[in-house]
Protein backbone atom coordinates (compact mmCIF):
# COMPACT_ATOMS: atom_id res chain seq x y z
CA UNK A 1 0.00 0.00 0.00
CA UNK A 2 1.20 3.51 -1.34
CA UNK A 3 1.03 6.48 1.34
CA UNK A 4 1.38 9.95 0.19
CA UNK A 5 2.40 12.64 1.97
CA UNK A 6 1.33 15.90 -0.07
CA UNK A 7 2.03 19.14 0.78
CA UNK A 8 1.83 22.59 -1.36
CA UNK A 9 3.89 25.06 -1.31
CA UNK A 10 1.75 27.09 -3.87
CA UNK A 11 -2.02 28.39 -3.82
CA UNK A 12 -2.25 28.19 -7.49
CA UNK A 13 -2.59 24.07 -7.18
CA UNK A 14 -5.91 24.38 -5.29
CA UNK A 15 -7.58 25.98 -8.18
CA UNK A 16 -7.07 22.92 -10.13
CA UNK A 17 -6.82 20.12 -7.68
CA UNK A 18 -9.54 20.51 -4.39
CA UNK A 19 -8.23 17.67 -2.42
CA UNK A 20 -4.70 16.80 -3.54
CA UNK A 21 -3.67 13.95 -0.66
CA UNK A 22 -6.98 11.97 -1.74
CA UNK A 23 -6.44 12.91 -5.39
CA UNK A 24 -2.62 11.47 -5.43
CA UNK A 25 -3.52 8.52 -2.87
CA UNK A 26 -6.45 7.42 -4.82
CA UNK A 27 -4.44 7.73 -8.28
CA UNK A 28 -1.73 4.84 -6.88
CA UNK A 29 -4.82 2.41 -5.86
CA UNK A 30 -5.09 2.07 -9.53
CA UNK A 31 -1.52 1.25 -10.01
CA UNK A 32 -0.67 -2.63 -11.80
CA UNK A 33 -0.24 -4.77 -9.08
CA UNK A 34 3.80 -4.65 -9.37
CA UNK A 35 3.54 -1.28 -8.21
CA UNK A 36 1.07 -1.81 -5.23
CA UNK A 37 3.48 -2.82 -2.71
CA UNK A 38 1.10 -5.34 -1.84
CA UNK A 39 1.71 -6.08 2.21
CA UNK A 40 3.84 -3.77 2.53
CA UNK A 41 3.59 0.10 3.92
CA UNK A 42 5.49 2.40 1.41
CA UNK A 43 5.65 6.27 1.69
CA UNK A 44 6.74 9.22 -0.03
CA UNK A 45 6.61 12.95 -0.04
CA UNK A 46 4.80 15.22 -2.58
CA UNK A 47 5.71 18.71 -2.60
CA UNK A 48 3.44 20.62 -5.25
CA UNK A 49 5.23 23.43 -5.80
CA UNK A 50 6.42 26.76 -8.41
CA UNK A 51 9.25 27.24 -11.33
CA UNK A 52 10.59 29.68 -8.48
CA UNK A 53 11.23 27.19 -5.88
CA UNK A 54 11.82 24.59 -8.20
CA UNK A 55 14.50 26.08 -9.86
CA UNK A 56 16.08 26.64 -5.88
CA UNK A 57 16.23 22.81 -5.91
CA UNK A 58 16.89 22.18 -9.38
CA UNK A 59 20.44 24.55 -8.41
CA UNK A 60 21.07 23.85 -5.03
CA UNK A 61 20.66 19.56 -5.76
CA UNK A 62 21.77 19.24 -9.63
CA UNK A 63 23.65 22.12 -10.11
CA UNK A 64 21.06 22.82 -12.94
CA UNK A 65 20.27 26.92 -12.83
CA UNK A 66 17.03 26.40 -14.17
CA UNK A 67 13.31 25.13 -13.42
CA UNK A 68 12.02 21.98 -14.51
CA UNK A 69 8.59 20.11 -14.39
CA UNK A 70 9.47 17.54 -11.84
CA UNK A 71 12.39 16.68 -9.44
CA UNK A 72 12.52 13.14 -7.84
CA UNK A 73 14.68 12.27 -4.80
CA UNK A 74 15.34 8.69 -4.08
CA UNK A 75 15.71 7.99 -0.86
CA UNK A 76 17.68 4.87 -0.73
CA UNK A 77 17.00 1.82 1.47
CA UNK A 78 16.36 -2.21 1.43
CA UNK A 79 12.82 -2.32 -0.66
CA UNK A 80 12.62 -5.50 1.88
CA UNK A 81 11.57 -3.48 4.64
CA UNK A 82 7.81 -4.13 5.74
CA UNK A 83 7.69 -0.31 5.75
CA UNK A 84 9.54 1.87 3.18
CA UNK A 85 10.26 5.15 2.44
CA UNK A 86 10.71 5.86 -1.65
CA UNK A 87 11.43 9.33 -1.44
CA UNK A 88 10.26 12.84 -2.15
CA UNK A 89 8.94 14.45 -5.57
CA UNK A 90 8.43 18.16 -6.21
CA UNK A 91 5.86 19.57 -9.20
CA UNK A 92 6.38 23.17 -10.60
CA UNK A 93 2.30 24.44 -11.32
CA UNK A 94 3.89 26.68 -13.94
CA UNK A 95 4.98 23.29 -15.99
CA UNK A 96 1.49 21.62 -15.36
CA UNK A 97 -0.58 24.66 -16.32
CA UNK A 98 0.55 25.42 -19.75
CA UNK A 99 -1.10 26.43 -21.86
CA UNK A 100 -2.69 28.89 -19.35
CA UNK A 101 -5.74 28.26 -19.08
CA UNK A 102 -6.05 24.39 -19.71
CA UNK A 103 -9.04 22.63 -18.31
CA UNK A 104 -9.54 20.64 -15.13
CA UNK A 105 -9.70 17.66 -16.66
CA UNK A 106 -6.30 18.03 -19.22
CA UNK A 107 -4.47 19.71 -16.54
CA UNK A 108 -4.97 16.60 -13.80
CA UNK A 109 -4.36 14.11 -16.85
CA UNK A 110 -0.82 16.08 -17.24
CA UNK A 111 -0.19 15.83 -13.51
CA UNK A 112 -0.72 12.06 -13.18
CA UNK A 113 2.04 11.19 -16.24
CA UNK A 114 4.38 13.26 -14.86
CA UNK A 115 3.95 12.10 -10.96
CA UNK A 116 3.89 8.58 -12.38
CA UNK A 117 7.35 9.39 -14.02
CA UNK A 118 8.81 10.86 -10.92
CA UNK A 119 7.36 7.94 -8.94
CA UNK A 120 9.44 5.84 -11.55
CA UNK A 121 12.48 7.11 -10.93
CA UNK A 122 11.78 6.58 -7.22
CA UNK A 123 12.21 2.91 -7.77
CA UNK A 124 15.79 3.67 -9.99
CA UNK A 125 14.42 3.78 -13.49
CA UNK A 126 16.09 6.89 -15.31
CA UNK A 127 16.21 7.74 -19.19
CA UNK A 128 20.18 8.30 -19.73
CA UNK A 129 20.38 5.38 -21.60
CA UNK A 130 17.88 4.65 -24.98
CA UNK A 131 17.28 1.36 -23.71
CA UNK A 132 16.39 2.76 -20.11
CA UNK A 133 14.59 5.61 -21.30
CA UNK A 134 12.37 2.99 -23.85
CA UNK A 135 11.86 1.17 -20.67
CA UNK A 136 10.81 3.78 -18.61
CA UNK A 137 8.70 4.81 -21.20
CA UNK A 138 6.72 1.75 -21.68
CA UNK A 139 5.92 1.51 -17.87
CA UNK A 140 4.95 4.92 -17.36
CA UNK A 141 2.33 4.06 -20.66
CA UNK A 142 1.10 0.95 -18.66
CA UNK A 143 0.67 2.74 -15.21
CA UNK A 144 -1.22 5.73 -17.51
CA UNK A 145 -3.63 3.28 -18.80
CA UNK A 146 -4.26 1.42 -15.01
CA UNK A 147 -5.06 4.73 -13.58
CA UNK A 148 -6.65 6.98 -16.75
CA UNK A 149 -10.00 6.05 -16.26
CA UNK A 150 -9.88 7.40 -12.50
CA UNK A 151 -8.96 11.16 -13.61
CA UNK A 152 -11.88 13.12 -12.82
Amino acid sequence: MIKINVLSEDNSWSKKLKKKEIFFNKICKYFPKKFQFTNKKVYLTLLLSNNINIKKLNRIFRNKNNHTDILSFPFHQKKKAKEIYLGDIIISYNYMNKPKKLSTYFFKEKVVKIFIHGFLHLLDFDHIKKNDYIKMQNEEQKIFKSVQKFIN
